[in-house]
């Protein structure tokens, strides 16, 4: 027998890390995962454990680079994460360490931002994700479950037939997902931050303003203006469920529905995914 393959680390490392300027505050709360390859096969076949680095000591290298890096984005901590664990650990090959964010977004009170209050925004989790080798990083930022839709400006129609289909051809419907995207970077950004968020903005007033055909024409239109506003990413990667809202037959109670009134569900649902490169 042989070993085919191994890793391990430490998951679900949450920290949270406060960047103090005089009264102003930043937060940024991060649930970590941090893996690693390398020398230690004698663990898995030979019970030796002289070459292993501890998973809580991989918890501890996290906690210990956010406390000298507080202000630092997602990417650039994931990006210092890796480097601490290569520089300390000779026998790590590479590192994979992937921090998905807890968005606290500042309060206003009278117009006026609070320097140090904060509430918690439920839709979305952006993540940044980095693999770090001894020859090179690769830098993946991205977001899970950003859940959006628009109740018109929606069809399916035109698509094959066959004595399967039972589905009904609509030039108008409801159109809505919970999206996994991610990008990869060629080059860093001047600010990560924002150029996430002009991603988002991009691939969302896309989709709310333009008419779809399908989730498909939606999504290559997406991906393309977004590579075509931020030319530091590789390409873009969607994956999206579709979310369908079906029309409730009220006929029995002598009432029209004239895409009024629907039936929210999520199983079983279409799955569409494309990944748009340069």
């Amino acid at each position: 027998m042989t070993l085919v393959s191994k890793t391990y680390g430490k998951d679900r490392v949450r920290v949270l890390r406060v960047k103090k300027d005089g009264a102003h505050h930043e937060v940024r709360e991060l649930t970590v995962k941090a893996m690693i390859t390398g020398d230690f096969a004698g663990a898995f076949v030979a019970a030796d454990n002289s070459k292993m680095v501890s998973t809580d000591t991989i918890k501890n290298v996290v906690n210990v680079v956010a406390r000298e890096n507080p202000g630092l984005d997602t990417e650039a901590f994931c990006a210092a994460v890796a480097a601490r664990i290569l520089d300390s650990y000779p026998q790590v090959e590479t590192t994979t360490v992937t921090g998905h964010e807890t968005k606290w977004d500042r309060l206003s009170f009278g117009g006026v931002p609070h320097p140090h209050s904060f509430v918690l925004d439920g839709n979305g989790k952006p993540f940044a994700k980095v693999h770090a080798t001894r020859s090179g990083v690769e830098i993946t930022s991205g977001v899970s479950d950003f859940t959006f839709m628009k109740t018109t400006a929606s069809a399916w129609d035109n698509y094959a037939r066959d004595p399967y289909t039972t589905i009904k051809e609509t030039r108008d419907r409801i159109c809505a997902t919970a999206m996994e995207a991610s990008w990869r970077w060629r080059t860093a950004p001047a600010d990560y931050k924002a150029a996430n968020t002009t991603i988002l903005s991009t691939l969302i007033e896309v989709f709310a303003t333009t008419f779809s055909e399908s989730v498909q024409d939606s999504l290559y239109r997406m991906g393309t203006a977004a590579l075509a506003k931020v030319p530091e990413i590789i390409d873009i990667s969607m994956a999206c469920p579709n979310k369908h809202y079906l029309l409730i037959n009220l006929e029995p109670f002598g009432l029209d529905n004239d895409n009024v009134v629907f039936l929210p569900t999520d199983e079983p649902h279409g799955q569409i995914e494309c990944t748009v490169g340069r």
